[in-house]
């Protein structure tokens, strides 16, 4: 049987332990362990990678830690717009959505997506009247209201400023975080998924859509190679389509998973500026969680080895 593997993140930045309560710090790390082994359950039942990196991402988009889902930053409107995307190694079938308001779950709209629809990425109203018509579940915009992300927007408001990070104020810039969730999983058959769903930037405007939903700059999987899921500024990830360069560094000159995502992360971004990290998988179970950042939340599991789970460098 092939071996089974998770890993999720929660977004990357400047993440030190001093910035942290202990509080703060016990609250992230049960909610990653708690989501990673959310989507190893499924796995440990004979699932599919898909349905694991779904249920993932879902625990993540549920908890209001993360700038995704329920916790998802406002816009420059007080608003909150959500980017997602899915895809399937086995088939490279894919589904995504962006600038979607009220969804609860923007992963499981864009497994909609793939699933039900013959497009890859819908978006704003369409996607919302999709999601509808299918019985997805939607939450009135105080079910994402957060008291802390609030205040960012406020302040982030007042400097006339987008706001990379989704925890501190803008005029704290030496603590930038890039909040995105996201899941990479391989499951008992060989077959690889990716998942990543972000609320974007604080105080976003013009309906601005990053790296998360689009295929290959934030997210990606194929059997053959790998499956990726990204987290960082943005606009440097769709520059340098990252997710796909790893699969291609993979496939086309024969690097390994770790030093594909090394090069990639810590070369290629470094030099073009783009601050961030990425989680990788195979389907030989091998997991690569890099960045370039002071920190990553994230956690892996493999088979019935312990979970492990990260913020620091």
């Amino acid at each position: 049987m092939n071996p089974i593997a998770i890993a999720i993140h929660g977004g990357a930045g400047t993440i030190l332990s001093a910035l942290m309560t202990p509080e703060k710090e016990v609250m992230y790390r049960q909610a990653l362990q708690e989501a990673v082994e959310v989507g190893h359950q499924i796995l440990l039942q004979g699932k599919s990678s898909l349905e694991a990196v779904e249920a993932a991402v879902r625990n993540l988009e549920d908890c209001i830690l993360f700038n995704a889902g329920r916790g998802s930053v406002f816009t420059h409107e007080g608003k909150h717009e959500m980017d997602a995307a899915i895809m399937y190694g086995a088939t490279g079938m894919a589904g995504a959505v962006a600038g979607v308001r009220q969804v609860r779950n923007p992963i499981t709209l864009a497994k909609t997506v793939m699933q039900h629809s013959e497009h890859v990425l819908l978006v704003g109203d369409g996607a919302e009247i999709f999601g509808r018509s299918l019985d997805l579940a939607f939450e009135p915009d105080s079910y994402f209201f957060d008291t802390a992300r609030h205040e960012q927007w406020l302040a982030a408001l007042k400097a006339d400023q987008v706001v990379l990070d989704h925890s501190a104020l803008p005029e704290a810039t030496t603590d930038r975080k890039f909040g995105t969730v996201g899941a990479v999983a391989v499951d008992q058959f060989g077959n690889v998924a990716a998942a990543t769903s972000t609320g974007g930037m604080t105080n976003k405007k013009f309906n601005r859509i990053g790296d998360s939903p689009i295929i290959g700059a934030g997210t990606y999987a194929h059997n053959a190679t790998c499956a990726v899921s990204c987290t960082g500024h943005g606009e440097y990830f769709m520059r340098a389509v990252v997710a796909y360069d790893v699969a291609c560094l993979i496939e086309y000159k024969g690097l390994s998973l770790a030093e594909a995502c090394h090069y990639v992360v810590h070369d290629k971004l470094v030099k073009q500026g783009g601050e961030g990290g990425l989680i990788a998988i195979n389907q030989l179970g091998d997991i690569v969680l890099s960045f370039n950042s002071e920190g990553m939340y994230r956690a892996s599991k493999k088979n019935q080895e312990p979970t492990y789970v990260g913020i620091y460098k």
